[in-house]
């Protein structure tokens, strides 16, 4: 009977997922439940824990500055993901028609991607120095300007969401080409013969068959959004005045900063909460409107 459950696709197919699966549960699953145990202790990381119970989580609700973070990360997230995905459509649109240089194209647009995001940010500081940037410079040569950015806490936040706009735009870009060449010619071929023009056909054929990509994009970006860290880190170090102190920062700065592990593990209990509830409501109203072809 072992041998036979051994030989079984099933038991194969876990076979072939365990060394992923084990990497999820070591890395993923263990790290939240220490951190949840974590959030119900007043703890620096040097000295022994003391059992606080739900304290951590009360005096979140008294912190205007999580308030705060809260509320700027929300906006990013509410910014980042339409500009990139509605951006990255549009782009893999244009580079997917049968256009001259299109490879060129759409390796220069796949680079950001590939460069890490603490060379974006380094990259960025020189863009839009108030000073000496090329940003201000232009924008002199058209009489506008010289704009603070990343050194303004009205513009800071908005620059970041330009930057990493740009960062990672390449990568939905790639989703969406990748979606596009699969679907059938002769469906578009139908369509006009039916009489639909460009705008129809893009609507009520191209974009359906692309909900599914659209779906996985919006999902992946909102998460990347609500966990956005390293090039605010490079940037800004969440300012100025707080003005790009979103919640990883925020808890970054209460647990390596002031040494705060179990109110900043508190923190990431409710950054993971808010995560999965962004996620399931997306996925259950996805799920609903999604085309999937057969």
């Amino acid at each position: 009977m072992i041998r036979r459950i051994l030989g079984s696709d099933h038991a194969a197919g876990w076979l072939f997922v365990l060394p992923a699966v084990t990497l999820i549960f070591v890395f993923g699953i263990l790290p939240i439940g220490w951190a949840l145990l974590l959030s119900f202790q007043q703890n620096d990381l040097l000295t022994s824990p003391t059992w606080v119970g739900a304290g951590n989580y009360r005096a979140l609700v008294h912190d205007p500055v999580f308030r705060d973070s809260i509320r700027r990360t929300i906006v990013y997230t509410l910014l980042f993901v339409p500009l990139s995905v509605g951006g990255a459509l549009g782009v893999a649109l244009l580079v997917h028609r049968p256009i001259r240089f299109s490879r060129f194209y759409r390796t220069a647009v796949f680079v950001p991607v590939a460069t890490s995001t603490v060379a974006t940010g380094i990259i960025f500081n020189w863009l839009l120095d108030p000073t000496y940037g090329i940003a201000n410079y232009v924008l002199g040569k058209v009489g506008l300007g010289p704009y603070g950015f990343f050194q303004d806490p009205d513009q800071a936040l908005y620059a970041i969401v330009a930057m990493t706009v740009w960062g990672w735009l390449g990568f939905d870009v790639i989703i969406y080409l990748a979606a596009l060449q699969g679907i059938p010619a002769d469906l578009i071929e139908a369509a006009q013969l039916d009489g639909a023009g460009r705008w129809g056909t893009f609507r009520h054929v191209v974009l359906p068959l692309l909900s599914p990509a659209t779906l996985f994009l919006i999902v992946w970006s909102t998460i990347n959004a609500l966990q956005v860290f390293d090039e605010i880190y490079v940037t800004t170090r969440g300012g100025p005045l707080h003005a790009t102190t979103v919640l990883v920062y925020y808890l970054y700065d209460q647990a390596f900063q002031v040494f705060h592990a179990g109110y900043a593990a508190a923190v990431a209990e409710v950054l993971f909460a808010i995560t999965l509830v962004f996620s399931i409501a997306q996925l259950w109203i996805g799920n609903r409107r999604v085309h999937y072809s057969s």
